[in-house]
């Protein structure tokens, strides 16, 4: 990942921006699987995290009494949200597209089959690496607009919802 990258970073509904330089800066020591102390400015701030989400980047950590409900965002996180694909969403979803030309390794969905939200649609394979499209909500499939082995732009629809 390039230095440069920024993350956005949700704590309690309000976003913050850290480049990657800035976190690696940050003098975090790991005190326990589940405590931690961080050190910025001379400062040291004890936390501890209650619970963590790994395949969702969520996390709720406390420190000083309070406690942080957490979202963190990469790069490619923030341009599946520019997208439509971020679970802050309201909207509901009718189509899935590519977020990336690629290639069609595998369909594992079937017209008019049910899915439930982090079913995997489809495994893309773009710049050499194996991305799982999954769904975001609960959904029957309408169409699948693509097989396996089929070259797919970005911003092509791969699959319709219901």
């Amino acid at each position: 990942m390039p230095a440069t990258e920024t993350y956005k970073i949700l704590v309690n509904g309000f976003v913050f921006f850290f480049s990657r330089s800035e976190l690696e800066k940050l003098d975090l020591v790991a005190i326990s699987p589940t405590t931690f102390n961080a050190l910025k400015d001379q400062k040291s701030v004890n936390a501890r995290l209650l619970k963590a989400d790994l395949l969702n980047k969520t996390f709720s950590i406390e420190t000083g009494g309070e406690t942080f409900e957490v979202v963190i965002k990469d790069a490619l996180d923030q341009q599946l949200e520019q997208m439509g694909f971020g679970s802050s969403s309201g909207k509901q979803l009718k189509e899935i597209k590519a977020p990336m030309p690629g290639l069609v390794l595998e369909v594992a969905v079937t017209d008019g089959q049910q899915v439930k939200e982090g079913d995997r649609i489809l495994i893309l394979e773009a710049m050499k690496m194996e991305n799982s499209i999954l769904v975001h909500a609960d959904a029957t499939i309408k169409k699948v607009a693509v097989v396996a082995g089929q070259a797919v732009e970005k911003g092509q629809v791969l699959v319709e919802l219901e």
